[in-house]
């Protein structure tokens, strides 16, 4: 079990490091409105570098993460399909800092104000990366919510439940609201959401690892 430690620490850092670094570029970098553009955007410019990082770092410590809830969940509820599931978010972040979504909405600042004449293949890989890796997250939020029910457990169940919901309805709201400003911002607390309870469920399997290890002894 030593090693699953690490692997589930990466879980607990991920969610933290994508919220700062991300949030922190949109309410710092010049012409970046959250109200009108997507967090994906800022892969874009001089400094999209560090965009694209976030996603890449992210998504390889989800994917670690997955790898250690195979290992302490092995055999278990959730055990098969939450590594996988959590393991493709991880793969879809990782897509989405490869393939850089196109400037639009006047972002980078000299950009055209509306979306994009034509979509460039990239950026329809990242679109195709992103809608991967939530609807994968959204499925994680669910069977999660199923094991945990079936362990006794309500509130985590709740949690988990309530997390898939928020997140599924903000993002399909999205996708068919042609740009309003509330569902923008709704759809950036949906993320921050998202991410706080994949870190909390890291935390939670954690504190797990720990009981076990105090049981063996």
């Amino acid at each position: 079990m030593t090693s699953t430690r690490p692997l589930l620490t990466c879980g607990a850092i991920a969610g933290p490091l994508f919220v700062v670094v991300g949030f922190g570029q949109a309410f710092t970098r010049q012409g970046f409105d959250l109200k009108r553009h997507a967090l994906s955007l800022l892969s874009n410019g001089d400094l999209g570098w560090i965009q694209i990082a976030n996603f890449l770092a992210s998504g390889a410590l989800v994917i670690a993460f997955a790898l250690g809830i195979r290992r302490i969940l092995r055999g278990r509820p959730a055990g098969t399909w939450g590594p996988w599931l959590v393991g493709a978010y991880g793969a879809g972040l990782i897509g989405g800092g490869i393939f850089v979504a196109d400037p639009a909405l006047g972002f980078p600042p000299g950009t055209p104000a509306g979306p994009p004449a034509v979509w460039t293949w990239h950026s329809t890989m990242h679109f195709v990366s992103a809608a991967v890796g939530f609807f994968s997250l959204i499925a994680a939020c669910f069977v999660f919510a199923r094991a945990f029910a079936g362990r006794g457990e309500p509130g985590w169940a709740a949690y988990s439940a309530l997390t898939g919901v928020v997140f599924l309805a903000s993002f399909a709201a999205l996708a068919s609201g042609g740009g309003n400003e509330t569902l923008n911002l709704a759809f950036a607390a949906a993320v921050v959401i998202a991410w706080a309870w994949l870190s909390a469920l890291a935390v939670r399997l954690l504190g797990e690892l720990s009981g076990q290890k105090s049981t063996s002894r």
